[in-house]
């Protein structure tokens, strides 16, 4: 199998009709990619870091504050004076120790452990990309009304999208936002769809809203432009069908060119989605370099402070935000857990974690939706992160075809959607189940147009198809359990509220 290797750790790349031996690589227990390591900077030889300083929202930044922030070497990137954090950069050791002792200060931490810019600029890996023989194939099996790829697309049927698309694809007055490592515009599934007004790039923390930006370059990951595809693919006899195909797409580019997702840039694209009034967003990653924000770390604090403050703002002007839960097999609500990547972008060391005090962010933060991923047969994925009281719904995240293999014409046992460049390539990972529920929200959004996030949240739970636990859970049929699903069938560790159910969002 071929991992992409990028930090968010919340996708798994495979070749098209994965063997056997690829199977293996989902294996429960085995991380989705390798940790990332890079040397930590040297906090005295001047190197420059990024850092979040959270102050009381809605009062901007004092003149005692900014003072502070100058005499400790301090420069200011961006203030987000709605939600009280502020960007800073500087090259001093003691900068958030000297900052945290201001008055009026909250909380203040580095956000990398890298000097700045982030040092590694090469993905590893890459799905695999359909062959004109394969398209053509499945081109033939196409019947009236399908897009050409959508026969090999087993995951609408799952959620019944392609019944829910008789009724309607969905509203244009309807704007979802892809927070991730940039969306190809010019892609034929993506374009007619686009809303490049509410796109920008955030990598720096400050909105760069130079045309394009938001793109991501030939040497980047293609995971953005996958994921936008999946949510709102146009139903325009090209290539694949996206679950809400009517719906607006907007791409916020928020990974730097090696793949990490840092604190500053998530606080910027949930702060760029509140002020353009997106309706839904799509966060599948975690935010770089820990895999879990202790909040008895004072620098983890703060990441965990800024995203927060960000991702409720977001909600509060009417966004609803969801996040991918990850792909190590979890349970994010036991009593520990080993964290052996983090942080990511210095010297990972195992680290074992109470998930009830250090958060996976933004997954875990409160009002996000946390999505679960299932395979073909609607199984919990055999990579993916479960818990009892934290996954809130579950959705097509593919799996490998050995242990759940779809039935045909569709081939293989991941999720197919488009690559940049005009190709299609299939992907797996609870980033691809969560933007089948971003388009299932959007559907929703489309059918009660008024509707706040907190009733989106709700219709999105209640009409979900109430899926009970997997008792036992053998995905690979060795004999051995391998995870405990807890809770009820319409409510439990495996599947939350259910499978998503895009008929009933545009029906009920």
């Amino acid at each position: 199998m071929t991992v992409l290797q990028s930090r968010h750790r919340r996708v798994l790349a495979v070749p098209l009709g994965m063997a056997m031996a690829a199977a293996l690589a989902f294996l429960p227990n085995v991380s989705a990619s390798a940790a990332a390591v890079s040397p930590s900077a040297d906090s005295g030889d001047g190197t420059s870091l990024s850092y979040v300083v959270n102050v009381r929202p809605g009062h901007g930044t004092s003149e005692r504050v900014q003072r502070a922030i100058e005499r400790a070497g301090g420069s200011v990137v961006i203030a987000y004076d709605e939600i009280g954090v502020i960007v800073v950069h500087s090259s001093n050791a003691d900068f958030a120790m000297i900052i945290r002792k201001v008055p009026g200060v909250d909380s203040a931490g580095a956000t990398r452990n890298a000097p700045l810019p982030a040092q590694s600029t090469t993905d590893v890996g890459t799905p695999q990309v359909l062959s004109s023989e394969q398209v053509a194939q499945a081109d033939a099996q196409a019947t009236d009304g399908q897009d050409p790829l959508e026969p090999l697309q087993w995951d609408l049927p799952a959620i019944k999208a392609d019944k829910a698309h008789e009724v309607t694809l969905g509203s244009p007055k309807v704007t979802v936002a892809v927070i991730d490592t940039g969306v190809d515009d010019t892609h034929p599934d993506i374009a007619p769809n686009f809303d490049a007004a509410a796109s920008t790039n955030c990598v720096s923390g400050k909105p760069d809203t130079t045309y394009g930006a938001w793109r991501p370059s030939s040497t980047e990951s293609p995971h953005g432009t996958h994921v936008a595809g999946e949510i709102a693919g146009a139903k325009n006899g090209i290539g694949i069908t996206g679950v809400a195909p009517g719906v607006k797409v907007a791409g916020i580019k928020v990974a730097t060119s090696a793949g990490y997702f840092y604190t500053e840039a998530v606080v910027c694209g949930f702060v760029w989605a509140a002020e353009h009034h997106i309706d839904v967003t799509n966060n599948s990653y975690y935010t770089d370099p820990w895999y879990f924000n202790c909040v008895d770390d004072p620098d983890q604090k703060a990441l965990v402070d800024a995203i927060t403050r960000a991702s409720l703002f977001a909600e509060k002007k009417g966004t609803v935000n969801v996040a991918a839960a990850g792909n190590e097999s979890y349970d994010l609500a036991s009593d520990s857990i080993t964290d052996p990547v983090s942080p990511n972008d210095g010297t990972p060391r195992d680290r074992v974690i109470d998930p009830h005090k250090c958060f996976d962010i933004p997954t875990q933060l409160p009002g996000v939706v946390t999505v679960a991923a299932t395979g073909a047969k609607g199984l919990k994925s055999s990579f993916s992160n479960y818990g009892l009281g934290v996954i809130d719904i579950a959705a097509p995240g593919g799996d490998a075809t050995a242990y759940q293999k779809p039935e045909p014409p569709a081939t293989s046992g991941l999720i197919l959607g488009p690559l940049p460049g005009g190709r299609w390539g299939y992907m797996a990972g609870t980033s691809m189940a969560t933007p089948h529920v971003v388009g299932v929200a959007a559907l929703i959004k489309s059918t009660h147009p008024h509707a706040s996030p907190a009733l989106v949240k709700a219709l999105l739970y209640a009409e979900a198809t109430a899926t009970p636990c997997t008792d036992p859970y053998d995905i690979n049929g060795d004999g051995k359990i391998d995870a405990v699903c807890q809770g009820s069938k319409n409510h439990n560790g495996f599947y939350g509220w259910g499978t998503a159910d895009a008929l009933a969002a545009v029906t009920r």
